[in-house]
């Protein structure tokens, strides 16, 4: 079985440890809703995870210890012991992990059995991400999930008894039919699990999507905005009552050490490496992308190269201009610098305290939970 490498946290120059995530790229089955990279078709998974060693190897002298490790997908749960066991090999013999690295997993219900968890466990895995969505039986069947509401409640149960005492809560709110009350309902069942940590998302309809294309052939619709931003706030609120960070838009943490501190990487600009196909990178100003196809992505491994489909060198105004776009979705915000780039006048400070967008502490620039919902317009706030 794989051991645990293990090396002190190290600061790059960017400042902070880089993460590292490996994107699974197997579904049993594609849930209508999402649009990332996906196959339902298994045959390639043997051809897949020797393209990831090879990969794994051309990096291996890149990136200082990976502070986070986060293996999504795709459903990563759907491997075997022993894909998994091969995997962690992998990245032991090619990687160095920090000490106290956060090493997450994202989780189908479906799958989760007491020994799926305790191996789970020995791999040094020490947070779960279980994608639930929902817990009433109706809205499943509408997203078309694998698992009903009685095996999710199961699920969690099950790593609450395994000793995972670090995981989250995917939910989806804004479903057809679904009401306040409703969404308050799934709310408080994912509470009674004690989780440390919720991601609620909007539902949103992807043209590439089955429910994207039944949105533009008029066969359903999304929510209005003034029912989005209600379902929002009432979100917000009622997490915020029962203890929970609103630290992200769409994520709520019991307390800043539940926080996905992977996550937080990207928001933050810190490096990261991206590992599988699909799968994106960031480093020095750089922003690489694999291939988006199984195939391709395994023909460039097996040629030795780097399976890369492109790149961009962000200028220092792009650098800035992606650090206030991510700070600002988060309850870190921006330093002043990052906004205004000199020292803004008085006049405009006042005029950010009084939209009642943001809060000015400590030098930074915070957005409010109004702000969130604007939060991609935010940044239009501050001067070129």
């Amino acid at each position: 079985m794989a051991q645990k490498a293990a090396t002190t946290s190290k600061s790059t120059d960017m400042g902070e440890a880089p993460g590292l995530y490996i994107h699974v790229p197997f579904c049993v089955t594609k849930c209508p809703y999402c649009d990332f990279y996906s196959v339902t078709d298994f045959s390639a998974k043997d051809a897949w995870l020797h393209a990831l060693q090879a990969e794994m190897d051309l990096y291996r002298h890149d990136f200082g210890p990976f502070e986070t490790l986060y293996i999504g997908g795709g459903t990563p749960t759907m491997l075997s012991d022993r894909d998994l066991d091969d995997l962690f090999h992998g990245l032991h013999t090619h990687f160095s992990l920090c000490t106290d690295c956060e090493i997450t997993i994202e989780a189908n219900p479906d799958d989760i059995t007491e020994d799926k968890l305790v191996f789970l466990r020995s791999l040094g895995v020490n947070r779960l991400s279980m994608g639930v969505q929902s817990f009433e039986e109706n809205e499943l069947r509408f997203l078309k999930r694998r698992h009903t509401a009685a095996g999710a409640e199961k699920a969690l149960s099950l790593a609450r008894k395994a000793g995972f005492t670090n995981f989250g809560i995917d939910l989806m709110y804004g479903l057809p039919g679904q009401t306040d009350e409703g969404w308050l309902k799934t709310l408080r069942t994912a509470l009674a699990f004690e989780p440390t940590h919720l991601s609620c998302y909007e539902l949103t309809f992807e043209e590439t999507t089955a429910l994207g294309k039944m949105k533009i052939a008029g066969q359903i619709a999304s929510l209005t905005e003034e029912e989005g931003r209600g379902l929002f706030l009432l979100t917000s609120r009622f997490l915020q009552e029962h203890g929970f960070i609103h630290y992200e838009i769409s994520n709520f943490a019991r307390g800043d050490e539940y926080c996905s501190r992977h996550n937080r990487k990207y928001w933050r600009h810190a490096p990261y490496l991206g590992l599988g196909p699909a799968a994106h990178s960031f480093q020095h100003g750089v922003r690489w992308w694999n291939y988006r196809s199984i195939e391709q992505y395994c023909k460039a491994a097996k040629r030795g190269l780097k399976p890369v489909e492109g790149s961009e060198t962000l200028s220092p105004g792009q650098l800035r201009l992606e650090r206030l776009f991510l700070g600002l979705r988060t309850r870190d915000g921006v330093t002043m610098d990052d906004a205004f780039g000199e020292s803004p006048s008085e006049m405009l400070l006042s005029q950010i305290r009084a939209s009642g967008l943001a809060t000015i502490r400590r030098n930074r620039i915070i957005p409010t939970v109004k702000g969130f919902l604007v939060a991609d317009r935010l940044p239009l706030m501050f001067p070129d």
